[in-house]
Order: structure tokens, then sequence, then C-alpha cells
């Protein structure tokens, strides 16, 4: 009970800083809606992610519409029902003679809802014998890109802060024994980091992945992903950490803490540690952004997360073809926009917290 009231006193004067601090706070309402998006994938995608419409490749954006071809406004949006004309140009035609409204909270393929129990609730959809709403069309396998951007979210947003928290926690460990072990485990602690920060990071990784089968399920691929960011991204936390770390030993309260004998694990986490949980948590806010970049650039090499698993990399590497991207540059090119919002929501929450903590 005690470390539940911890953790709310934290959760509302995280939210009152964030509140006084507009960056922050605008960039945790972006984080916020990423995340629940991708807590919540099954509930928002319409349709099943590997779900195949064989009759619609490369289809473009459904058209919602409020008003029908007669020129009369109905209530309730509705789509109309459209066929491929030519399989080489992939154009298509919509049959106007009939439509069909969309249904909010409507039925579809079932998924445990998270985790916990069976459903097939969605958000949104169209009638069980009606055409599919695709909103941001479909791929070259007829499969829903919406559903496929949302559920890939859970696998780029988990492996990322995964990988961070870890190499973070990795550096600071590291970074500790450099400051505080004595000269030469610093020495060759920061040697080891020196090499580390001197290699190109994605060139180890493909290496690194190169050397494991490439076909993977998506939990082995996400753990051995983590396994190679947390090698080789520990090394500028450790740095940082050991650059913080004699920077506050030699501050007064440490100094008065040694001279009361007391012992210096202690005044490691009590003393050195807090004072500088600022500038550690800012800098690994910044990594996200870089293991998340590594990991979409993995997945749109073709090393990555692998198909029939979305990830916003795999499914960049469709923006490849040329004739479809100039037809639908919004559709294909939506998981780059969702990157380019999620680290901008980083961005503005690492601009906030060294406002907060006025680093």
């Amino acid at each position: 009970m005690l470390s539940l009231k911890k953790t709310a006193d934290g959760l509302r004067k995280f939210v009152s800083a964030a509140r006084s601090h507009k960056r922050l706070f605008a960039g945790s309402i972006i984080l916020f809606v990423f995340y629940a998006a991708a807590i919540f994938a099954d509930f928002l995608a319409p349709y099943d992610y590997r779900a195949q419409s064989r009759l619609e490749p490369s289809a473009p954006p459904a058209r919602i519409r409020f008003r029908d071809s007669a020129g009369d406004w109905r209530i309730r949006p509705f789509i109309y029902a459209r066929r491929l004309t030519d399989p080489l140009a992939r154009s298509y035609v919509e049959d106007e003679t009939q439509i069909y409204p969309l249904e909010f909270f409507a039925r579809g393929y079932s998924y445990k809802f998270l985790g916990l129990f069976e459903t097939d609730l969605h958000l949104f959809a169209t009638e069980a014998d009606g055409p599919r709403i695709n909103v941001l069309g479909t791929d070259a396998l007829g499969r829903d890109r919406l559903s496929r951007l949302i559920a890939a979210a859970r696998f780029s947003l988990t492996v990322s802060p995964l990988s961070v928290l870890m190499a973070g926690a990795l550096g600071i460990l590291l970074g500790c024994l450099a400051g505080y072990g004595g000269r030469l485990i610093d020495a060759a602690l920061m040697r080891a980091a020196d090499v580390m920060m001197a290699l190109p990071t994605l060139i180890i990784v493909l290496a690194a992945r190169a050397a494991f089968p490439l076909e993977l399920p998506p939990l082995r691929a996400g753990f051995l992903l983590v396994s190679i960011f947390v090698a080789t991204g520990w090394a500028e936390m450790a740095r940082l950490t050991r650059g913080q770390v004699l920077a506050v030993a030699g501050r007064e309260f440490v100094v008065a803490a040694y001279s009361l004998g007391m012992r210096p694990s202690r005044i490691l986490f009590r003393h050195i540690l807090p004072n500088m949980r600022g500038a550690l948590v800012v800098q690994m806010t910044l990594m996200i952004p870089t293991f998340l970049l590594a990991e979409t650039a993995l997945s749109f090499l073709g090393v990555g997360l692998q198909e029939p698993e979305p990830s916003w990399g795999n499914m960049l590497a469709q923006a490849t073809d040329l004739q479809l991207l100039r037809a639908q540059p919004f559709a294909l090119l939506s998981p780059a926009l969702a990157i380019f919002f999620f680290v901008l929501g980083v961005r503005l929450v690492s601009d906030g917290l060294k406002k907060l903590y006025r680093i």
C-alpha cells in the first residue's frame, strides 16, 4: 500500500509539473496517444492485420462519404463498394448503386482484450456482408494498412524503450563503477566505452543480426534486438554517468558524508545518484529515437521483424514502389509520419525534463 501511495504521489507531481511546462505536457500527450493505441490495438484496428483480400491488392484509401450519388446528405458516414478494373495500373472504380454505412463498436475478428478475455468488439467497421473500409488502403496482399500500422506500434514502441531501460541500467552501473571504483577500473571501463562509441552502431547491429537465423518469431526477434541494442548502447550512458559521479563526488555534502563515516555504497545510492538523476533521465529519453530508428532500419532492410508480422520498418519498404508512392503518398508514408510524431513527442518530453531539472 505504501509503494502504491508513493507511485500515485509521483504521478500527481509529474502531472502537475507537466502542466506547468508546456513542452513536457504536449510531449506526454503525444506519447500517451501512441501507447494507448498500442495497448488497445486490437480494438482500434477494424480487421486482422494478417487477413488478406486478394481482390483488393494495393487498393487506395476508402472514401468516407456523407453525401450519396443522388446528392442527399446522410447522418451516418458510409462508403461504396469498389472493384479492381486494371490490375497492372491498380485502378479501382466505385459501385454507387448501394451504400454501406459505418458501424461503431462493430463485431469483427476475435481477440483477447488486454490479454484477459475474449471479445470481437472493434471501434468501427462496416456490416459483416459489406465491403471492407480500408482507411489507409491495402498493401500488395490486400491487407488493411491501418490495422497493420496500429499493430506495428506494439513491437516498435516496446523494443526501443525496453532497450533504453536496459542499456541505461547497464550504463549507469558501469559508469558508477568507473567513477567510484578507482583508476584501474575507470581506465578499463572507459577504454571499452571509447571503443564502442567509435564503432558505427548500425554496422555493428547489422553484423550481429546476421549471425542469427533470418526467420524468427516476434518474441525472439524482439529479445534479440533488445540484446543487440543493449550491447551497443551502454557506452554513452556509462561515460555520462562516470562524469556525473566525479562531479557530484567532490561536492560538500558528499565530503560531509565521508567525514561522518558513511559507507561508500550508501553515499553512492543515497547522495550521489539522486543528485544526477535529472541528467540521466534526459539522456535516456534522447536514446529512445536512436533505438527506434535502428529497429525501423533493420526491418526496412529485411533483417528485423519478418512478415507477416508488421513493423513500421517493413511497412515503409513498400514505399520503394514509385508508381504506388505517387498515387498514394500519404498511405505509404504513414509509418514515417507515425515515427516523426513519436520522435517529436519524445523530444518535447526531453526538452521539458531539461527545464524541469534545470539542466
